[in-house]
């Protein structure tokens, strides 16, 4: 049988980093060669990377795209191999997001994709125009620099696919794989046998299940080999893409990559028999259905897939070959917590340059959970240094200021979160001595550089400030102020501890005789913004938040899984206290406790932002699916209170999302109103026309809850 060596590969690319992206292409293609491939495919983009946005729009974003490209080219990097690579390219004064497929230093085929990602966290049509003549093609004239490499004066442009001596390729991008009438269904009708798809797909907990399934799919009733290629890493902003690079063959996976990684290139490959999808389309209501389907315009190369070392060799053909198929593999939610993030986070320290990170430990969940996100990066970083990843180890010693020809490796996790990671607790009269030395307990055992600080006398100095100037002194509920007091009084020490944060930021390397500053970690859950629960600019204000758009209910399961898998034995204290601001006086009869200020719990508001984003309910319509969830503990009245509380807190706390700390996308109901939440921040917050449609279903409906102990329980104040 003839066999076929095909591939995907996972690239780190860099939006704008023409050089980088470059040698990572072709580093990925030296890589596919000396395994022995002869096709091998990039993720989207990959030339300029997926995260340019509006630089897009801008002639020179194109213009380096085409110039790496005659680089590429002009080398002997495509000799003997078909490259699928991704850039964008003006047709008739009109911007594609493109497949380029090259051979032997020729163009083969400029694929524009045609149905674009356009809503969540991606713009595409912002940037780009769909092509819209399916099954069309016309002549694209090429650039100069790329004539003087090619000696093309213009190549085709469109729909079409690539018939090889041996099989054909067709060609999918990304949103193409998602879109119900994908083209690869008319495409293996018409015999294409090999489906390629270059991707720029972005983590979120609980996805990948979907991507695999889509992939397996796609040749599941179809028949065929589906290459899927898919950036990896961070490009620059709040998405992290997972990567995960497949291959599969008749609904089945046969290869696939890692889903996290600090791998600047990775190379997936697996050797497959075509003849095996030939027969898996022996059916006849397939043969009936693509002997009347329409028919793809064949760009042909005179070229097979399957020559060399497991095809044709002088007219014979090679031993059959048992392809190897394997059960997708997919990380738990407190895993894919535990790596991707940590990826990120290592990403955006070596890509910005600076020294390191500093986290201000309240010793609650939240700050802890970013921390142990910090060390299992110093974990990662460990591992690779282990392994001798050259990039790695020359980045980690760049980072803590070792020479190049040093002999410093980052083998012990410790030590490494030591050079790097700087964790404070700030502390004021109203903090317990509990958190307090949960935060050193803590910072002891990742390894951190700790320093512990008491901030009363700054507070004492802001609120005497303000008793001189207005001649009034506010003062705590709990010594008769009023709630406008009470409220002044704890915001501003939690915007204290934003500047004292930035100020140990810059000045703690300086304290340890090193150059440079740190960036400091906000740690707000996505709850918390999604509720408003936090003060606008206090420290939750940072330069980046790789917790910003995950749920409290998931952090607690990543605390839980890294008290074992990181042996921090200290995280089950963290798990077992009560989430508390601190910002209040601590008597005999008041604790200051979260779900209690907020009026809800946080697994009431992991709800209220799944319906709110994800299934796009209004007031009403969450009022009445809750109707149906919560009605057999919770009566229609009750429900009605919980949901026009959670939507009146939402809308006047909504100014707050606009200045949110860039975060890791994690969430599908992320309140981000800076790529992902597209809604006013002025809102009607008592919502009259909504609330009194709810008011007047409620009081009509039966209840059908056992007011017994359990509903109390959930009652809100």
């Amino acid at each position: 049988m003839g066999h076929l060596i095909t591939l995907a590969t996972s690239l780190n690319q860099w939006a704008l980093d023409f050089q980088g992206n470059y040698e990572r292409i072709i580093q990925s293609i030296a890589i596919a060669k000396q395994r022995g491939a002869t096709l091998r495919v990039g993720p989207e983009l990959e030339i300029p990377g997926y995260g340019c946005y509006d630089h897009f729009l801008e002639g020179d974003t194109v213009l380096h795209s085409w110039e790496v490209l005659a680089k590429i080219l002009a080398g002997e990097d495509t000799m003997g191999i078909v490259c699928d690579i991704g850039m964008p390219v003006m047709h008739k004064n009109v911007v594609y997001n493109c497949r380029i497929i090259v051979h032997n230093k020729q163009i083969l085929l400029i694929r524009p994709k045609m149905w674009l990602a356009n809503d969540g966290n991606y713009r595409e049509m912002r940037y780009f125009t769909p092509w819209m003549k399916h099954r069309e093609w016309e002549d694209h004239y090429l650039p100069r620099i790329i004539q003087a490499v090619t000696k093309q004066a213009k190549v085709p442009f469109g729909d079409c696919v690539i018939s090889t001596v041996d099989t054909c390729i067709g060609i999918e991008l990304c949103e193409e794989l998602f879109t119900p009438a994908s083209p690869h269904i008319l495409m293996g009708l018409d015999g294409v046998e090999i489906f390629t798809n270059s991707s720029g797909s972005h983590h979120e907990l609980r996805k990948l299940y979907t991507r695999v399934e889509l992939i397996k799919e796609a040749t599941l009733k179809l028949g065929g080999v589906y290459l899927y290629a898919n950036q990896q890493g961070c490009d620059g902003d709040r998405l992290y893409y997972d990567g995960c690079a497949m291959i599969a063959m008749n609904g089945h996976i046969v290869a696939q990559g890692s889903q996290f990684s600090l791998n600047d290139v990775e190379v997936v490959t697996a050797t497959i028999d075509i003849e095996d999808v030939r027969a898996h389309r022996m059916s006849r209501s397939r043969g009936i259905q693509a002997a009347g389907s329409a028919a793809y315009h064949r760009i042909e190369v005179p070229f097979a897939l399957s020559g060399g070392k497991f095809g044709e060799i002088d007219g014979e053909r090679t031993l059959g070959l048992e392809v190897s198929l394997q059960e997708a593999k997919f990380h738990r939610p407190e895993e894919e917590i535990a790596l991707g993030p940590a990826c990120w986070l290592w990403d955006y320290l070596r890509r910005s340059r600076t020294q390191g990170y500093f986290v201000p430990l309240s010793g609650g969940i939240d700050s802890c959970a970013t921390a142990v996100i910090v060390y299992s990066m110093c974990r990662l970083i460990a591992e690779a240094a282990t392994r001798a990843d050259k990039q790695v180890i020359a980045d980690a010693r760049r980072i803590v200021g070792e020479p190049d020809d040093s002999s410093y490796l980052p083998s012990d996790p410790r030590e490494f979160c030591n050079r790097i990671f700087h964790t404070c607790y700030m502390g004021t009269e109203n903090s317990s001595a509990e958190t307090r030395k949960r935060a050193k307990d803590l910072a002891q055992a990742i390894g951190s550089y700790h320093v512990d600080l008491n901030m009363d006398s700054i507070v004492t100095s802001v609120r005497d400030l303000f008793a001189f100037v207005t001649g009034a002194k506010p003062q705590f509920r709990a010594h008769g102020g009023t709630a406008a007091e009470n409220l002044a009084l704890q915001n501003i020490q939690a915007r204290l501890r934003m500047v004292l944060s930035y100020l140990f930021a810059q000045l703690l390397p300086w304290v340890r005789g090193r150059q440079g500053g740190l960036l400091v970690l906000g740690s707000a859950n996505v709850d918390e913004s999604l509720r408003g629960y936090l003060t606008k600019y206090d420290c939750s204000s940072a330069d980046i938040n790789p917790i910003g758009g995950i749920s409290k209910t998931d952090l607690k399961k990543f605390i839980a899984y890294a008290e074992g898998a990181f042996d921090l034995p200290i995280l089950k204290s963290f798990l077992d206290a009560v989430p508390t601001a601190e910002l209040e006086p601590i008597s005999e009869t008041y604790v200051q406790a979260d779900e209690a200020d907020m009026g809800m719990t946080y697994d009431e508001l992991s709800v209220f932002g799944r319906l709110r984003k994800v299934e796009k309910c209004g007031p009403y319509s969450m009022f009445t699916k809750l109707v149906h969830e919560w009605g057999a503990i919770l009566s229609p009245l009750q429900i009605a209170e919980k949901v026009k509380h959670f939507f009146f807190e939402h809308a006047r706390n909504r100014h707050k999302m606009t200045t949110l700390t860039p975060s890791y996308h994690a969430e599908s109901y992320s309140p981000d109103d800076n790529r992902f939440d597209l809604r006013p921040f002025l809102y009607p917050s008592r919502f009259p026309w909504q609330f009194r449609k709810i008011d007047q279903v409620a009081a009509v409906l039966p209840d059908r809850s056992n007011l017994g102990p359990t509903a109390d329980k959930t009652k809100t104040d």
